[in-house]
């Protein structure tokens, strides 16, 4: 059998961001023949522009973006929640792969199996960040791992402090979910 590679988006851009070591954590607790590669050009993404969305006049980090999650098997997107939602950044770095204006390069999320996690300091986590993503992926028509789903809350109590997952409870969640993911994949 193959190894999968499977594309990790973090939401945050901040350096000690719990979603990036919810991603590290994905890399270390991944089952065999799973490859989990983290995506770190989500600051140079430019605000999204239509007149720049075609595949000629395209911006060189978003091409490496579509062509990054195009190649994948799966995506796997850890968000953090911003006023009861999804941080504008990494909206905007799905609005940019989300289209083909041209019909003549594809749509790189059109039933790309994505598994969608989360880590936030409150009692509810990334719920409502979670639960707006999967509408966005509604529209993508991406193919969305339903359970188990990863909620990281009170997030601080979950990482030691030097940003690994140190919650069992959390590991087997987010093994299941990476296995869940594998198996959308392996079915495409």
């Amino acid at each position: 059998m193959n190894e999968l590679t499977i594309l990790g988006i973090s939401g945050s851009l901040r350096t000690a961001s719990h979603n990036s070591a919810l991603l590290r954590a994905a890399q270390k607790f991944a089952p065999a023949g799973v490859n989990v590669e983290i995506y770190a050009g989500l600051r140079d993404i430019p605000p999204y522009d239509l007149d720049l969305d075609t595949p000629q006049a395209r911006p060189a980090a978003v091409r490496e973006l579509r062509e990054r999650i195009t190649a994948a098997d799966g995506l796997l997107i850890a968000t953090p929640e911003f006023n009861y939602s999804i941080p504008g950044v990494l909206k905007n770095a799905l609005d940019w792969v989300s289209t083909d204006w041209t019909k003549t390069e594809g749509l790189p999320l059109h039933r790309k199996p994505v598994a969608i996690a989360g880590a936030a300091p409150t009692n509810f986590g990334s719920v409502r960040a979670q639960l707006a993503l999967r509408q966005v992926f509604v529209w993508t028509d991406s193919d969305v791992v339903v359970k188990p789903e990863v909620i990281v809350f009170r997030s601080h109590e979950r990482f030691d402090e030097g940003g690994s997952l140190v919650d069992e409870t959390t590991v087997e969640l987010l093994r299941g979910q990476l296995e869940a993911l594998a198996a959308k994949a392996r079915a495409h």
